[in-house]
């Protein structure tokens, strides 16, 4: 299985496409299909009919699910989206570490 560069919780840019130069935070990985929503971005209108569990129908807007490729995560010191590195901790866990300037992105 590949290591992902994003985790659900984290803030992350999109670097490509439509939704180029938008920022959120991560609501759900979907690592099968190697894809990420993103809270408020590529939103998405679905039409729904009135159903017995919903009552009301009409035009719902939802988040829609962006390839991984095209989202990176934001480095809390350069405050830019950045390609990520791992760095073993003196206590033998990973930390992912911003290339630009080496500050962790990881809050624990």
């Amino acid at each position: 299985m590949q290591t992902l560069h994003v985790k659900r919780g984290d803030l992350v840019g999109v670097i490509a496409g439509r939704e180029r130069g938008k920022r959120g935070k991560v609501l759900r990985v979907l690592t099968d299909k190697g894809r990420v929503v993103i809270e408020h971005v590529n939103m998405l209108k679905k039409h729904q009919r009135p159903t017995q569990k919903l009552r009301q129908g009409g035009i719902i807007e939802r988040e829609g699910p962006l390839a991984l490729s095209n989202v990176l995560p934001i480095c809390g010191r350069c405050d830019k989206p950045s390609r990520t590195g791992v760095k073993m901790l003196a206590d033998g866990r990973k930390s992912r570490v911003c290339k630009r300037c080496g500050e962790s992105i990881d809050k624990g």
